[in-house]
C-alpha cells in the first residue's frame, strides 16, 4: 500500500509540474477563500479536524464526522466593503455507519457592474440612459462521498465538482474537477490530506460579443477575447491536529496546515519555481461543548519595505462559536487577502443538526 501511495504522489507531482509550464496561476481562486466561520476564525487550518457538513469543501473524508441524521450549513459573506458577495450552502447525511454523502453550493460574485460600452453613440454623443449593468459570478456545485476503510481510523473521501463562471452576457465557462481527501486518527492526534483538482480542472471559456462591443474594444485598444481553455492545477493541503482536555469542561484544539501549490513561485513563506508552501495555524478553546473561542495566523509572507529591508508579515484571524442544542452559530473576523490590501470582514455562518425520530 505504501508503494502505491508513493507512486501516486510521484505521478501527481510529475503531471502537475508539466502543466505548470503553461497553466494560468490563481485559476478558480474563489474556491480558495474558505467556508464556515469556524474554519475562517482558525485561518483555514481545518483539513485535519473538520468533522461536519463543511467537509465537502475542506476535506470530504471528514463527512464521516456528521453524527446527526442530516446536517445543513449556510453562510453569507461580503468582501471589499460589500462589493463582492460570497454565498454558501451545504447538506450532508450519513448513508450508514461506514459512509456519508454531501452536497455543496458556492457563489462568489460582483453584481450591478456598470456596462459603459454603449455610453457614447455613433455620433459621439454621451447618453447615460444607455448604461446597463451586469454581474460577474463564479459558481461551484460539489458532490461529496466519504467511506471508512479496513484500516482503523483511516477515512477516505472524494469530490466531483462542476464549475460555472459568467461575465454578464459577454462570457461564460464550464468546468469539471475532482478532489480526493483522507483523514487518519490515532489517539488525540488527527492527520489530514486534501488533493484539490487532482486531475487538473479545465474551464472551457466561450465569448459572445456583438459587433458594437467589438467596435468599442477596437477603438479603445482592448484585445478581442477568443474561446479558450483555462487549467486549474492541483493543490495539496496537508495538516495535523491534536485535541487536549484541560480540566473537566475545557478543551483545546490546535492545528497546523501546509498548502502546497505547483503553479510556479507564489508570494508565500516557502517558495520556489517547482513548489510553494503556505503554512497557517489555528486553535480553538471550547467550554462544555457550548462556547468556543478561536484564533489563527495565516498569509505569512516576506515583504520588502522602501529601504529594501525584508520583513515577515502575517494575518491574524479570530472567531467565536455558540452551540445550542442542534443549532451552531459561528462568527469570524477575517481578511480575504493581505491585511494591507483588503479590509477585514465580519463573517457569520449557521449550522443545523436535524434528527428524525424513528417510527
Amino acid at each position: 500500500m505504501l508503494k502505491k501511495l508513493a507512486l501516486s504522489i510521484i505521478l501527481f507531482v510529475s503531471i502537475t509540474v508539466v502543466y505548470a509550464q503553461t497553466a494560468r496561476k490563481y485559476s478558480n481562486e474563489f474556491l480558495s477563500i474558505g467556508v464556515g466561520a469556524r474554519a475562517l476564525g482558525m485561518s483555514n487550518s481545518y483539513v485535519s479536524s473538520v468533522d461536519d457538513v463543511t467537509a465537502g469543501y475542506w476535506n470530504p473524508a471528514g463527512l464521516l464526522g456528521v453524527k446527526s441524521n442530516r446536517q445543513v450549513a449556510l453562510m453569507h459573506a461580503e468582501y471589499f466593503a460589500g462589493i463582492a458577495k460570497y454565498d454558501y450552502a451545504a447538506f450532508a447525511a450519513p448513508l450508514d455507519t461506514n459512509s456519508a454523502l454531501g452536497f455543496s453550493f458556492i457563489r462568489f460574485g460582483v453584481d450591478n457592474i456598470p456596462n459603459t460600452t454603449e455610453l457614447i453613440d455613433a455620433n459621439g454623443n454621451i447618453n447615460y440612459d444607455r448604461i446597463t449593468s451586469f454581474s460577474a459570478a463564479d459558481y461551484a456545485f460539489i458532490a461529496s462521498y466519504a467511506k471508512k476503510t479496513a484500516i482503523p481510523g483511516l477515512h477516505l473521501g472524494a469530490n466531483a465538482k462542476v464549475i460555472h463562471r459568467i461575465v454578464g452576457d459577454f462570457a461564460k465557462a464550464w468546468g469539471f474537477g475532482l478532489d480526493f481527501g483522507a483523514q487518519y486518527q490515532v489517539g488525540n492526534w488527527k492527520f489530514g490530506a486534501m488533493a484539490r483538482d487532482v486531475t487538473s480542472t479545465f474551464n472551457a471559456w466561450s465569448y459572445t460579443l456583438n459587433q458594437e462591443t467589438i467596435d468599442v474594444f477596437n477603438r479603445t485598444g482592448n484585445e478581442i477575447p477568443q474561446n479558450s481553455v483555462e487549467v486549474t492545477l492541483p493543490k495539496l493541503l496537508v495538516g495535523a491536529a491534536r485535541t487536549y482536555k484541560i480540566k473537566e469542561k475545557f478543551t483545546l484544539l490546535t492545528e497546523a496546515n501546509f498548502d502546497f501549490t505547483f503553479d510556479r513561485k507564489r508570494n508565500v513563506l516557502i517558495k520556489s519555481n517547482a513548489v510553494s508552501i503556505d503554512p497557517h495555524l489555528g486553535l480553538e478553546i471550547g467550554y462544555g461543548g457550548f462556547v468556543f473561542l478561536r484564533a489563527g495566523i495565516g498569509n505569512i509572507q516576506q515583504q520588502t519595505d522602501l529601504d529594501k529591508n525584508k520583513q515577515t508579515s502575517m494575518q491574524p484571524n479570530m472567531g467565536i462559536g455558540v452551540k445550542i442544542k442542534g443549532i451552531t452559530i459561528d462568527y469570524a473576523l477575517t481578511d480575504i487577502g493581505d491585511q494591507s490590501v483588503a479590509l477585514y470582514s465580519n463573517i457569520f455562518s449557521l449550522k443545523f443538526d436535524i434528527n428524525r425520530e424513528n417510527r
